[in-house]
Order: structure tokens, then sequence, then C-alpha cells
């Protein structure tokens, strides 16, 4: 199966900002993967090779979350900021990983902002 002009497009985009970012120890890196219908978020110390913490709209306390995909992508980016805090985490850099930085990308950064995380 050949893969469309999209998903090459969005694969390039992904390799240009991952040979830029970088999680470390001390700042973190947040990821994102963006499907259809769901949204995932994690936050990964690339020096150790570790998840510190992650989030997604598959979880039970996000089920049933007001204003449709992008009020669900703003759930999961508080949930995120939360475990994040707990994980004594504050920093981090953004890895919007290939996504355009608008609607549910746009809506799980603030959720993260507004939850304590500075990026």
């Amino acid at each position: 199966m050949k893969p469309s002009k999209k998903d090459i497009k969005w694969a390039g985009r992904k390799r240009s900002i991952r040979k830029k970012i970088s999680g470390s120890a001390s700042r973190p890196r947040m990821t994102i993967y963006r499907s259809n219908s769901h949204i995932y978020a994690q936050i990964i110390d690339d020096d150790q090779g570790t998840t510190l913490a992650s989030a997604s709209s598959q979880l039970a306390e996000v089920k049933g979350t007001e204003g449709g995909k992008k009020g669900i992508a703003k759930k999961v980016g508080e949930i995120l900021g939360q475990r994040a805090q707990a994980a004594g985490i504050t920093s981090v850099v953004f890895d919007r990983n290939g996504f355009h930085y608008h609607g549910r990308v746009a809506s799980l950064a603030s959720g993260a902002r507004e939850s304590g995380l500075s990026f």
C-alpha cells in the first residue's frame, strides 16, 4: 500500500521537528498524537527513554466532557498538567509531532498551560 501525500507531508514535518527538539530530565518533551477520534499526550525524558506522565481521551474521567473534540483535548491537557505537577515537572518542551498548531492541538496545549505547565 502506497502512503498518501498527506501522510508523506506529515512524516516530513515530524522529522523536521524532532531534529530540533529533545527532552531532558530538567525539561522533558511533551509530545502529542492526534487520530480522527482520540488524542494522546505524553511527557518523555529522552535521556532515560522513559515516560514520566501520560493522558488520553480514552480515560474514564474524560468521557462525557462538553465541547466536542476540542473540549476533550483541553481536558486531556489539564489532566496531563496535573499529573506532571504530581511528578514534579513544571517546564516542558512542546513537540506537536508534525500536527499543525490549531484546533485540538492548541486546545490541549492551553489546557496544559492552565494547569501549571510552562512551555
